[in-house]
């Protein structure tokens, strides 16, 4: 098996997922652990992705309840060394049973850090995997010209109970329980979210409504508005943002992630641009503005906000210690910010769940 990219390069290996061809573009994540969460986040939809550490599947893959969506929802994978032999106490099946059920190509014994490198110096780049990607009509294919949201986003509304515990992200982070009866209501706009953050906003005193991408919310009766994750160009999404600039209009509180972070900049009128390489690992750090406090985040993005277009009334909120761009905005006046980075984690750190806390409290108050 080889990876094409399409500056001519050829990654040559040996095939341990399906017998398919990928197209899609080619990005890096530096994390060490964490690939089940990884390979299941929507926000990787159309992308080929290389896992920098250069051992993978020895912890084989568990159930369901580890994923973040329903399925694998990368394009590909490309690994230095794939291990056939995994041992977990949670596994169920190895990796490459995984991606072949998933109908997934996988590639191994390719030299990941000189993949990295490229990536790096000449930015992500598209590429096709397979045997012969052109024959199956899979090669060079880039997939921000789809609009991506649409593909993973649900079709239908999804109404979640009061939960009678606190979320795993929030009991992990030291919160506390606490009482009620699903009184607020938080309308979820799912452009692909992870659901960990599900997990993360269903709390005693909430009712989460997941709503599709581009679902008219600004008739129903809410509280708040939480925007979440998701892959691709955020200025596709413009039902969502007209949708967002309602909320807004309205003086609803709101609070998006990642994706969300966009698309609440968008609305607000800013801009936002495609990043080199992007941001995908477990350890970017995040420095908040107002304290001068750096916190190790998880991310998955390859487009940011550009904070110079932020309209007055708005400030950076975050902003990444590596290269300077922007982990988030606020509002000075208004109920109204979000975030670049992951803040309910799944993988990786979770010291900035208080944000899930915050943002819960604040909506008691009002």
């Amino acid at each position: 098996m080889k990876l094409y990219l399409e500056d001519g390069t050829i990654f040559e290996g040996k095939s341990f997922g399906a017998a398919s061809n990928a197209a899609g573009e080619v990005v890096f994540n530096t994390g060490m652990t964490g690939y089940v969460e990884s390979l299941t986040d929507p926000s990787y939809a159309g992308q080929i992705v290389v896992l920098t550490y250069p051992l993978i599947g020895n912890y084989g893959v568990p159930d369901k309840n580890f994923f973040e969506s329903q399925k694998m929802q990368i394009a590909g994978l490309v690994v230095a060394e794939y291990s056939e032999e995994y041992s977990h106490h949670a596994a169920k099946q190895s990796l490459a049973q995984w991606l072949k059920a998933s109908g997934v190509p996988a590639i191994t014994g390719v030299d990941t850090r000189a993949l990295t490198k490229k990536l790096r110096e000449h930015g992500v780049m598209l590429g096709a995997l397979g045997d012969n990607p052109a024959k199956g009509g899979a090669r060079f294919t880039d997939p921000n010209e789809e609009n991506l949201v649409a593909r993973v986003s649900p079709k239908k509304k999804q109404a979640y109970l009061p939960a009678p515990q606190a979320s795993p992200a929030r009991a992990q982070a030291g919160g506390r329980q606490a009482g009620g009866s699903g009184a607020i209501k938080i309308i979820a706009v799912d452009c692909g979210m992870k659901e960990n953050i599900v997990r993360s906003l269903v709390r005693p005193e909430t009712t989460l409504i997941r709503v599709p991408w581009d679902y008219d919310f600004t008739k129903d009766e809410y509280d708040a508005l939480f925007i979440s994750n998701g892959p691709g160009d955020p200025t596709l999404c413009t039902p969502t943002i007209a949708h967002i600039q309602s909320a807004m209009r309205a003086g609803k509180p709101i609070l998006g992630i990642c994706l969300g972070n966009q698309l609440l900049a968008l609305a607000a009128g800013a801009s936002t641009y495609k990043l080199k390489y992007g941001h995908r690992s477990q350890n970017q750090p995040a420095i908040e503005s107002s304290s001068g406090r750096c916190y190790i985040t998880s991310q998955n993005h390859g487009f940011a906000v550009d904070q110079k277009t932020l309209p007055a009334g708005w400030e950076e909120w975050f902003s990444n210690a590596n290269d300077g761009s922007n982990e988030g905005i606020r509002h000075k006046t208004k109920p109204w910010r979000s975030v670049q980075f992951h803040p309910e984690a799944s993988p990786g750190p979770t010291d900035t769940a208080w944000i899930f806390d915050e943002f819960i409290a604040s909506l008691k108050k009002s």
